[in-house]
């Protein structure tokens, strides 16, 4: 839709640039003129039945709540559309467009992905019953769920929600943080399988200013890895992608704890592993030998510490061939192991790939849009 729209904006500028007199006299007239020309490219749609394979909409796009109207006084047009995407915001959206969206949903009556962003977008999905009401029949055709941003220790509800699906055949996280031991639990109490395919950037961050804050919050964020790691070990058949970074220098014990204790845990095949710590590297070497038979195709390291980590990488994975494709950088000096040119054929004599960082690090918002 904001395609639609800007190419409709750059056309209207085009017809005023080649005219001696300008065709608007305010911005105003600019955008009533490019609103009665999306409106009417949207009636020609309705009218000869046109069968869109994709309709976007978002909430800052013109005219929207015009648009909702016409939609829901055509509700063929709807049914007709066979990808919709709808960005609900439950921060931003009125209520009067948000109740148009989830009519919109009900008559399309086939939402297949949702993409969740923000907690109170889920907090306000739940509270107008899309996810869980029978009118809305999201229980027999919603098979992804995207959360993204959202803060799973103010939610004491997803378990029912996840429930209700029948055909739930994946979970992407991005960007979420788990508070307390709420998400792990209701996780855990499932009676059906939790499909979680992606766990990208689970953000470890205690949000600690001083030492002496940090000693404070210490236990509380000790009991917090001890539930991530129970996390990963109850979900770890179902996904293929992980990516961990610990976000705060001060927590050099968590690395550890992560270090020693994920390496047994994980599945037998993983795509794509990330890793952003402060490394020791004995801590390295328990989590190389823990995970001695794990075949993954794409690992990156960020190494936040000073310890050196090649001499283990080499003996634990590249003589064992266990990567195909292999990233590290060092933040402390802003080295990269691709840089090395000696190093990067001596792995590549194993069949081992190096590459830089950026080219193999996921984009996660391309990443999203393919799913």
């Amino acid at each position: 839709m904001e395609k639609f729209i800007s190419s409709i904006e750059q056309w209207l500028a085009d017809v005023a640039s080649i005219k001696t007199k300008s065709l608007y006299n305010s911005e105003q007239d600019f955008k009533d003129f490019r609103n009665l020309v999306l409106m009417s490219l949207f009636k020609i749609f309705i009218e000869n039945e046109v069968n869109l394979d994709t309709l976007e909409i978002k909430t800052i796009s013109a005219c929207i709540e015009d648009i909702f109207k016409l939609i829901l006084k055509n509700q063929n047009f709807i049914h007709n559309v066979k990808n919709l995407k709808l960005h609900i915001n439950g921060n931003i959206d009125d209520m009067i467009i948000y109740n148009r969206k989830t009519q919109i949903i009900h008559l399309h009556q086939n939402l297949k992905k949702i993409r969740i962003v923000g907690t109170h977008s889920f907090i306000s999905l739940y509270q107008s019953s899309l996810l869980l009401s029978k009118d809305y029949n999201c229980s027999n055709t919603l098979n992804t769920i995207i959360f993204y941003c959202v803060t799973f220790g103010s939610i004491n509800n997803l378990d029912k929600v996840l429930e209700q699906l029948n055909v739930l055949e994946s979970v992407h996280i991005f960007y979420c943080s788990f508070l307390d031991n709420s998400f792990t639990q209701q996780i855990i109490n499932l009676t059906k399988p939790f499909k979680l395919k992606s766990l990208f950037h689970i953000f470890v961050s205690s949000q600690i200013e001083t030492i002496q804050q940090l000693l404070q919050k210490s236990d509380k964020f000790h009991s917090f890895t001890y539930q991530l790691i129970n996390l990963i070990e109850n979900i770890k058949q179902s996904f293929s992608c992980l990516s961990i970074t610990l976000s705060n220098d001060l927590l050099t014990n968590y690395s550890l704890f992560i270090l020693q204790n994920l390496g047994q845990i994980l599945p037998s095949k993983l795509d794509y592993l990330s890793l952003d710590l402060t490394i020791k590297k004995n801590d390295f070497r328990v989590f190389l030998e823990n995970s001695q038979y794990i075949l993954i195709n794409k690992l990156l390291i960020t190494q936040s510490g000073d310890d050196d980590i090649l001499h283990y990488i080499k003996e634990h994975i590249m003589k064992k061939k266990r990567v195909k494709y292999l990233a590290i950088k060092n933040i402390r000096n802003s080295k990269e192991l691709f840089n090395l040119k000696d190093e990067v054929k001596e792995f590549d004599l194993h069949n081992i790939k190096v590459r830089s960082y950026n080219d193999l690090v996921i984009n996660v918002h391309s990443f999203l849009n393919n799913i």
